[in-house]
């Protein structure tokens, strides 16, 4: 019995320091700034339509679910993190659109099975810590026949490979918990998925990011706003030299995807996967 107390125990503080990772600089702003038009492809792609009761887990600040809200679709937005929703609420009355905000564990959706029409998560869920947890929720809440719609950066691609880049700076994950950008597989993702969904299909797609003048200037701007970037080197703090090696490491990076001439161009991809669930 004390194990699953330790086990519980032991979540929700992983929960709680998720929660406070994805508060930490201005997520709102790189959603906003850097990948503003993937919610509106993920909702296309998802055939989203008047009427369709829709779940955006893992919802930020809503990238997919405002999108899906315009449209016409009945939409809850979810999320682990407060303030990204309370951003996400301003955004939307901006935008007139109507839709209903839960903070909620991406690995304990508190919806009843087979709840919605279609069930989307935009660069999300995948950086919910047990893989195998969120997927299962994702189905359950999909009502048989229903549509589950992902979007996420894949290991090769830049965002998955920052996480390479930083992972010997950072401390060890928890026992269980497994690297983001595993989602961009679709193997993996089939894996999770399993015999329950059916007409699977996966496609890999690029964003283009164009807005810094230089590599460094790319380092400097995640390093300001990005919440896991941001506890990367909160963790190392106090050793320059590590600072410094970091530092250098993500400008290489960027330097190494930059494909522009006056300022730095970078292709971000990320798999763009649909299922729909066994009747």
């Amino acid at each position: 019995m004390s194990d699953v107390i330790d086990a519980a125990e032991a979540d929700r503080a992983l929960k709680a320091k998720h929660r406070a990772m994805w508060a930490l600089g201005d997520y709102p702003a790189v959603a906003t700034e850097m990948i503003a038009t993937l919610g509106p492809i993920l909702v296309d792609s998802c055939d989203v339509l008047p009427g369709d009761r829709v779940l955006d887990v893992a919802a930020g600040t809503g990238n997919a679910a405002i999108p899906a809200a315009l449209a016409g679709a009945d939409v809850v937005a979810c999320d682990l993190t407060p303030e990204l929703l309370d951003t996400g609420r301003r955004q939307a009355e901006r935008a007139g659109a109507k839709l209903e905000w839960r903070q909620a564990d991406a690995e304990a959706l508190p919806f009843p099975d087979g709840e919605f029409d279609r069930v989307l998560s935009c660069v999300g869920v995948m950086f919910a810590p047990h893989h195998q947890a969120s997927a299962d929720e994702l189905v359950r809440v999909c009502r048989p026949g229903g549509t589950i719609g992902l979007l996420s950066w894949t290991p090769e691609g830049f965002i998955g490979q920052m996480f390479a880049t930083m992972k010997p700076y950072a401390a060890p994950p928890p026992p269980g918990a497994q690297p983001p950008p595993l989602w961009g597989s679709p193997d993996h993702v089939r894996s999770l998925l399993g015999d329950r969904v059916t007409d699977v299909a996966a496609r890999r797609q690029t964003v283009r990011i164009d807005r810094f003048p230089t590599p460094e200037a790319f380092r400097d701007y995640f390093k300001s706003k990005y919440g896991p970037t941001i506890a990367v080197y909160k963790g190392i703090a106090e050793d320059p030299e590590m600072v410094a090696a970091l530092d250098r490491d993500l400008a290489d990076l960027a330097q190494r995807h930059d494909q522009g001439t006056k300022t730095t161009v970078m292709d971000w991809e990320y798999l763009l996967l649909t299922a729909r669930k066994r009747i």
